[in-house]
């Protein structure tokens, strides 16, 4: 995956080892951001869009997935809201983070806000269905949420 930093504070996505799926992303402040070099504060129940400060080419077949950090969404309770960059995106990456919790959250540049999965993506055609013949064959029916017993 190619990767272009728009400003040099900017980190490289990093794969701390070499089995991870995901690799870290990093919070950078844009220049012109009201908020440059200092410390981005997300209140309880608030969402911010929060700068990585790069770009990424994501090859054809593929979609970037930004995912939570385990440690981040445990530890500070900032989870990762609606996040997918598509092989023609080429504007920065921006991370869609919410704060579950009851304190208000404090991100520093340069520090991890969450991961990028690199995940095969295969395009399909939609098809409407003229009859209510949907999955005939199915053992499980119309069953919705809780039908297989979880409690």
């Amino acid at each position: 995956m190619r990767v272009f930093r728009i400003r040099k504070s900017a980190k490289l996505p990093k794969r701390e080892h070499a089995a991870d799926a995901g690799m870290d992303l990093f919070y950078c402040p844009a220049k012109d951001h009201a908020l440059y070099g200092m410390d981005y504060c997300i209140h309880p129940s608030e969402s911010k869009i929060v700068p990585t400060g790069i770009k990424v080419e994501v090859p054809y077949g593929y979609m970037l997935e930004i995912k939570n950090k385990s440690s981040v969404a445990a530890k500070k309770q900032l989870l990762v809201g609606a996040c997918v960059v598509d092989s023609g995106y080429n504007g920065e990456v921006f991370v869609n983070l919410h704060n579950v919790g009851a304190a208000t959250r404090i991100i520093q540049p340069g520090q991890k806000i969450a991961q990028a999965v690199m995940i095969p993506m295969v395009p399909c055609e939609v098809e409407e269905a003229t009859e209510d013949n949907l999955n005939q064959n199915s053992t499980r029916g119309e069953g919705a949420l809780g039908s297989t017993g979880d409690k």
